[in-house]
């Protein structure tokens, strides 16, 4: 897991992915490399930005802006989770929800939780991914956002 750690330039984003504890530490790298892959491989995307927002690693549509922001963290006070993280103002996790019911569990309408021992569905996981990168960018268009 140090090769994916060492990809990343920013060094305070660095730093926080050294600073996990070592039960999430690869899961969290994992779900990274998903979202940095999605976005290379989604041509709606464009520029993804990787830096903190409230001291968590945050993975920003910025040229152009065609999705909303989506953080990655450990699940405080519950040791071997971690979340992806959706703007609670957008209806993404509600799609999510909508569409992987029984895939995922969900906290309200802004987080995917996970346990660090289960096994994820990485297409499932690159699906929401994919909506949550475009989600501007469909939403002003008027498409589906499934």
């Amino acid at each position: 897991m140090a090769s994916r750690a060492s990809k990343i330039a920013d060094p305070a984003v660095r730093a926080v992915f050294d600073a996990y504890p070592p039960e999430v530490r690869g899961n969290l790298l994992n779900l990274r490399s998903l979202i940095l892959e999605t976005a290379e491989a989604t041509e709606a995307v464009g520029s993804l930005q990787e830096t903190l927002k409230w001291g968590q690693p945050s993975y920003l549509t910025f040229k152009p802006k065609s999705g909303s922001t989506i953080r990655i963290d450990q699940v405080r006070d519950e040791p071997g989770r971690y979340a992806l993280y959706c703007h609670c103002q957008t209806t993404l996790i509600e799609d999510f929800r909508e569409l992987y019911a029984d895939a995922f569990r969900f906290e309200g309408n802004r987080a995917m939780i996970f346990d660090a021992a289960d096994a994820v569905d990485d297409e499932a996981l690159r699906h929401c991914i994919g909506l949550a990168l475009t989600y501007h960018a469909r939403k002003k268009a008027g498409t589906s956002l499934k």
